[in-house]
């Protein structure tokens, strides 16, 4: 009866009686297998944009450990080359591990997988860890189950579908497709629920950091509850143009316009989101925005005799019963308006215009 090869590192296997006189140098050859599939490593050219199948062959073709065995018999594999279009790199289709790194360039997709079966895509410059049961390739890194950790720091993204974390979080991007846990912290879908009997968002690096909220677009954000602030620092938009013809107020550059030349003619101040966003878009019905409109004058006077939203004109509720009918002389004027939405393109205004001298 002659030798056979085991099915997974083809090991000769020793018939009795054959091999008479070579049997030393053939038992040599499966210790020579056994050392490269357990710490073998060997790079792989799989530049352009064909399949490869890695080289396989029986034990008795390694004949010492100093040399590399065939290409699916080493424990570490390293991909190399420069793609030039979407590949499969091909294995054995038996269970067997391995330890993979995609040193390719190239914009394009190395998919490993074993023979006739189902493969992963290996992220190009990441190193990671793979095996097959025959027909599928798994990639255990991304199939890690549950992991506790003291903290995780990523430059780059981590995705995840829970992270459970006894300490720190911190990266780059954190994305999950549920949960995201800390101590006393919950980010779901839509939602981040900072637990406790005081919680705290604190910036800790650096000296006097500012900590920004910022929605996406021209979204707001929304504080469903009362608040409190020690101080409130707002933005002020100064034109240097005096104020004449119309004069677009855009709330999303901020609620307060500055202007520093004098009035040169009665003027209509025109409300809006801005030059692409409407008021209306800007705000749902039951809202209300104020702004504070800042305007000197000469030593001749003039007034806003024309208020708009969103180009329509709208006629003000004005404090102490009456609209202006001018300005005020080597003074500022400010004008104060609560626009309140109570329908669609539709609104209660109230305004004011007090002298400061």
């Amino acid at each position: 009866m002659p030798s056979s090869y085991t099915s997974r590192l083809k090991l000769e296997r020793q018939a009795s009686g054959e091999n008479s006189g070579t049997w030393g140098n053939l038992v040599n050859y499966v210790f020579n297998r056994l050392d490269s599939s357990i710490k073998g490593y060997q790079s792989v050219s799989v530049a352009g944009s064909s399949n490869v199948t890695l080289t396989s062959n029986n034990s008795t073709s390694n004949t010492d450990d100093s040399s590399t065995d065939d290409q699916v018999h080493n424990a570490i594999l390293e991909f190399t080359g420069t793609l030039t279009g979407d590949i499969h790199v091909f294995t054995d289709a038996v269970e067997t591990k391995y330890t993979v790194f995609n040193n390719t360039s190239g914009a394009y997709t190395l998919t490993f997988a074993p023979t006739g079966g189902t493969g992963v895509a290996l992220k190009q410059g990441a190193k990671t860890l793979v095996y097959t049961d025959g027909t599928t390739m798994i990639d255990i890194m991304a199939n890690l189950g549950d992991i506790a950790m003291t903290s995780v720091t990523s430059s780059g993204n981590v995705s995840a579908t829970n992270v459970v974390a006894s300490a720190a979080i911190s990266g780059t991007t954190i994305t999950g497709t549920a949960n995201v846990q800390g101590t006393n912290f919950i980010a779901t879908s839509n939602t981040i629920d900072i637990q406790g009997s005081a919680p705290n968002i604190t910036t800790t690096n650096g000296t006097n950091t500012d900590l920004t909220l910022t929605p996406n677009g021209y979204g707001l954000v929304t504080f469903a509850g009362g608040g409190k602030i020690q101080q409130l620092a707002e933005k002020v938009n100064t034109s240097a143009t005096a104020a004449t013809g119309t004069i677009n107020f855009d709330v999303i550059d901020g609620a307060v316009q500055n202007f520093s030349s004098n009035a040169s003619a009665n003027w209509t101040l025109n409300i809006r989101g801005n030059s692409s966003v409407t008021l209306d878009t800007l705000m749902d019905t039951g809202e209300s925005m104020t702004i504070a409109h800042i305007v000197p004058q000469g030593a001749t006077a003039y007034y806003a005799n024309v208020v708009q939203i969103d180009g329509s004109t709208v006629t003000p509720v004005w404090q102490g019963g009456s609209a202006p009918s001018g300005g005020n002389a080597t003074s500022s004027d400010v004008y104060t308006f609560t626009a309140i939405k109570t329908a669609a393109n539709t609104y209660t205004v109230l305004g004011s215009q007090t002298q400061f001298a």
